[in-house]
């Protein structure tokens, strides 16, 4: 390539990361510091209220009551217009199973929170049916932290395009800067440069480094966050996803199971039972999941999670309501590439795919993250002020050259023009 072209592409790729950069820098910045936040919400949430979460282990011969009971119990203590909508029980016995209400609110709501008309827990002891705990998710601190990082906690219509295109628009700075960054020569001078921040430096060279150096450590995680964080923006691009996952046209689905509303009722208790059989067929299980069924024809599912804290890994089984006949499974190893890839989605954007480890990553790289708007804010603030001062000192110049000239002067503007 000709010296002239490169020059202009390195022109416009610079141009591009700089006004780009100014455009979102507040939007990455805020997406960004939330994320930190949330990554750990569960464990500090766990921490703080403790009591909630989990329960005095019980001696080796008792059982949790039925879920059916519990159900009941949850659903007095939530109240008549919160109805239960879902249900999260645990293989481990000092924890206590989550009975989650959730009823929409007006979709034109100009704010997240608003979206959602009730949107609360109830957390029951399994043993004595006593209730641990209530967490009204609207309120609820990372809730809110989630809302913000989701979509400023505006409608998603408003919200999640602009954290969406922000999102885009971080992609290309993340691509263009790693373009920057590159060394044109791969001496020892230029690889120190480009590899190692140097601490001791002046607070404008280290923030350079601090920019330049963390942005390239962290352009490989920092872009799988941002494209998975993309799958929820835009449906086009989670199709797109599939499509490229299972090199095929045809959309993602999921299997759609129904009971025989002519059939006659056989057992009394159609979700314990659902459960119960769950136990039997995934015993090594963490965590299991159901929800009431909705209307005589639907079917119930029961979800068998391998973690306590991951979603890709679900097991389901369906079953009639009324027969207890199991209609299906649709299990996790049986899944094609595109399916698995969907499912890990969120696991994987907040590191939990990779236990405590992977969660530390996307903690700090979120972080990193986070950082970048404002130390390249710096950098422009810095040429910027550097640009001024070098006018400054030439309308000095030229005003003392007009002078003793002619006794006219010039203003900082004109030089400019």
């Amino acid at each position: 390539m000709p010296i002239n072209k490169k020059s202009r592409l390195n022109n416009i790729i610079t141009w591009l990361h700089l006004w780009l950069g100014l455009v979102s820098g507040i939007v990455v910045l805020i997406v960004s510091i939330t994320g930190c936040l949330f990554v750990f919400q569960e464990e500090i949430s766990h921490f703080i209220h403790h009591k909630t979460y989990y329960v005095e282990p019980p001696a080796s011969s008792q059982v949790a009551l039925p879920l059916s009971a519990l159900q009941r119990k949850a659903q007095a203590a939530l109240g008549p217009d919160a109805p239960v909508t879902y249900m999260t029980t645990y293989a481990d016995g000092d924890r206590s199973w989550e009975f989650m209400s959730y009823v929409p609110g007006d979709p034109d709501a100009l704010t997240y929170g608003g979206t959602s008309k009730v949107y609360k827990s109830a957390f029951l002891n399994p043993y004595t049916g006593s209730v641990t705990g209530m967490v009204d998710y609207r309120t609820d601190f990372f809730m809110v932290v989630k809302g913000i990082h989701w979509s400023l906690y505006l409608n998603d219509a408003i919200g999640q395009r602009i954290v969406g295109w922000s999102t885009v628009i971080f992609v290309i700075l993340l691509i263009t800067g790693l373009i920057m960054w590159w060394p044109k020569k791969w001496n020892k001078k230029s690889i120190d440069n480009s590899f190692k921040i140097s601490w001791k430096a002046k607070f404008k060279r280290l923030n350079y480094d601090l920019h330049n150096v963390l942005g390239f450590y962290a352009f490989i995680i920092a872009l799988i966050i941002a494209l998975t964080g993309l799958t929820w923006a835009f449906q086009w691009f989670n199709k797109a996803v599939y499509a490229t996952a299972t090199l095929s046209s045809k959309p993602i689905s999921y299997p759609d199971y129904s009971s025989d509303t002519t059939a006659v009722a056989s057992i009394a208790s159609p979700i314990d039972y659902a459960l119960a059989v769950a136990h039997k067929v995934y015993p090594n299980a963490k965590r299991y999941t159901t929800a009431p069924v909705s209307s005589k024809a639907a079917a119930i599912s029961v979800s068998a999670y391998g973690h306590e804290d991951t979603y890709y890994d679900a097991n389901t089984l369906y079953f009639d309501q009324g027969t207890g006949k199991e209609l299906g499974q649709e299990l996790y190893k049986r899944q094609n590439l595109g399916h698995k890839l969907v499912a890990m989605n969120y696991d994987i954007h907040v590191g939990a795919i990779g236990g405590l480890i992977g969660k530390i990553i996307a903690f700090l790289i979120s972080l990193v993250c986070a950082s970048l708007p404002i130390t390249g804010f710096y950098i422009w603030w810095g040429k910027k002020r550097k640009q001024k001062k070098k006018y400054s000192k030439e309308l000095k110049v030229w005003n003392k050259y007009q002078k003793t000239r002619n006794g006219t002067t010039l203003s900082t503007k004109s030089i400019k023009g």
